[in-house]
């Protein structure tokens, strides 16, 4: 059987927020648990907000371990997307993109993009993970993204 399974998952909504307060959730690694659709990110230490390419910054994961995730793109308030990796390690192949465009002064369109192209197709660990990472799952984190922007 062959998999059809799509390598890149987009997901967009439009959030009732300015960029600059959705980036502040999405840049921020200790505010990420808060609206994780993938209830996959328990914690991160405070001071690693993203500010540049090249930045690294560590998350505790629900099941208890850590990733490491190197900044890839970044332009202030408006794209930052980032290698998940084990400590140590180079990274698998995997990338999340966060992009936000302004539709006015109050409302900003965010698209989520879960590209996983770059695995392995013989780590059949990683590749279940990856197919299980649905559009549905990123929108659930745009859903929940939109409930704390839009409360702040």
């Amino acid at each position: 059987m062959t998999d059809t399974s799509p390598t890149v998952v987009r997901s967009s909504r439009t959030v009732a927020a300015d960029p600059a307060t959705i980036f502040e959730l999405i840049a921020d690694p200790t505010r990420q648990p808060s609206w994780d659709g993938n209830d996959n990110l328990a914690e991160a230490a405070p001071g690693q907000r993203v500010r540049a390419v090249g930045d690294v910054f560590s998350m505790l994961l629900t099941q208890g371990t850590v990733r490491e995730n190197r900044v890839v793109e970044f332009t202030e308030g408006r794209l930052v997307a980032w290698l998940p990796t084990e400590p140590g390690s180079p990274p698998p192949g995997h990338l999340w993109r966060w992009e936000l465009e302004p539709v006015d002064d109050a409302t900003t369109r965010v698209t989520c993009t879960y590209d996983w192209t770059g695995l392995d197709p013989d780590d059949t660990f990683r590749q279940k993970r990856a197919r299980d990472t649905t559009a549905d799952r990123l929108s659930a984190s745009l859903d929940r993204l939109a409930v704390v922007a839009e409360k702040m």
